[in-house]
């Protein structure tokens, strides 16, 4: 059973997601609501394998994207983003903020059902996407230490101590608190 939560402030647009998926035998769904604090104590709580996330709730933009990213890091849940936006380049930049393992667009709910699926069994090619262009911002050294950090053996001829700043400075630039975010975040790189 795949357990989903709904986090979208519009209510007609929750009902018409909520009927497409309980029609799924496979799907459970679990509404979140758009309050920021209720949903991640709901994630913590219900333990959902997929949040779809409203990409604008309420009155900021940012909002979404900033809990998206919280349920990432907290959770071993996947997220997907929900957007009405048509603007893929805006929508890409947002998933990568979010660590999302993807996004549908409003527009195209015919393809919920199969990618809820496809995200839940294991990481998609849209999700590795997302993933490789948050580590763009890495240099070529910083990426080398990196799969060094998910398991790949050290071929690297620098110092431990060089190693070890370039841990920190890689943590710092995704912007996460530490090393156990960072390995949680991009585990499906790990060796």
């Amino acid at each position: 059973m795949i357990k989903v939560l709904i986090v979208e402030d519009d209510n007609d647009f929750v009902y018409l997601v909520q009927k497409l998926l309980k029609k799924q035998k496979d799907i459970e769904v679990i509404i979140g609501g758009p309050d920021q604090k209720k949903v991640l104590e709901k994630v913590h709580k219900e333990q959902p394998d997929i949040v779809l996330m409203d990409l604008n709730l309420g009155v900021s933009n940012m909002d979404g994207i900033l809990l998206s990213r919280e349920i990432r890091i907290q959770t071993d849940a996947k997220v997907l983003i929900l957007t009405a936006l048509d603007t893929p380049d805006m929508i890409f930049k947002a998933a990568e903020e979010a660590f999302a393992s993807g996004y549908i667009f409003k527009s195209q709910m015919s393809f919920l059902v199969e990618n809820i699926r496809a995200t839940a069994e294991g990481h998609t090619a849209q999700e590795y996407l997302i993933a490789s262009a948050a580590l763009s911002c890495l240099s070529e050294a910083e990426k080398a230490v990196f799969h060094i950090m998910m398991g790949k053996e050290n071929t690297l001829l620098s110092s431990p101590k060089t190693i070890a700043n370039q841990k920190g400075r890689i943590v710092k630039k995704l912007g996460l608190e530490n090393q156990k975010e960072l390995m949680h975040v991009f585990s499906m790189f790990k060796e």
